[in-house]
């Protein structure tokens, strides 16, 4: 990254592809962080930057370093190889980490679930300037996508009846066309997914849930 691009970001606020954080002492602080990056669009993690954009700076360029290398091989699967470089902005160091959307979806990241004090991995993706952890349709589209396999699509009575639902009220979930058309919810996920694979439905993250729409 140029450094007046780098510049443009510390004024941009976080977001979809946008990240800030003031300081980092340990891999979980940033690993769901990086996960969610390679599972959406990629993005940038910018450490020594407060969430209002002020500059902090970090104390050591090596301890920081070590702690993204060791969060991109140790705690996230697949490894992750991100871009890694330090900008000075007036006389204080920012560490700028690059993350590329990733082509072996889905990435999962080690978190420690305090409330059972055991870890586990888990798929995160971007929303809006939050990372949340994936839904079992979005982890199960993003399995396909990497698969790159032809797509045998035939339009039936259940899958018009869902899109004269979302014609009628816009959007649905997976629980909505099970209800529809009075089959498991694994089923329909499973049919909405190949809808989305053959560029008929979208896909949505909210923090709640998942739903599809028609493309337009």
């Amino acid at each position: 990254m140029k450094f007046r691009d780098f510049q443009s970001l510390l004024t941009a606020g976080e977001g979809v592809t946008l990240e800030y954080k003031r300081k980092v002492n340990k891999p979980e602080k940033i690993a769901k962080e990086i996960c969610a990056f390679a599972n959406t669009k990629g993005g940038v993690l910018i450490i020594g930057l407060d969430d209002d954009g002020t500059i902090v700076g970090i104390k050591s360029e090596k301890t920081e370093v070590d702690i993204v290398e060791q969060t991109c091989s140790f705690y996230l699967r697949p490894e992750i190889y991100p871009e890694i470089q330090i900008f000075d902005i007036d006389g204080k160091d920012l560490l700028c980490v690059t993350i590329k959307e990733g082509n072996r979806k889905p990435y999962e990241a080690l978190i420690n679930e305090t409330e059972e004090n055991k870890s586990t991995y888990v798929s995160f993706v971007r929303v809006g300037e939050n990372s949340v952890p994936a839904s079992s349709e979005m982890k199960r589209l993003m399995k396909k996508q990497t698969e790159d396999k032809p797509i045998t699509l035939s339009i039936g009575d259940k899958e018009k009846r869902l899109f004269n639902y979302l014609e009628k009220y816009n959007r649905a979930t997976v629980k909505d066309f099970s209800n529809l058309v009075n089959i498991s919810r694994r089923r329909a996920e499973r049919l909405m997914i190949r809808l989305v694979q053959a560029g008929v439905l979208q896909i949505h993250t909210d923090t709640h849930h998942d739903y599809f729409t028609l493309v337009e």
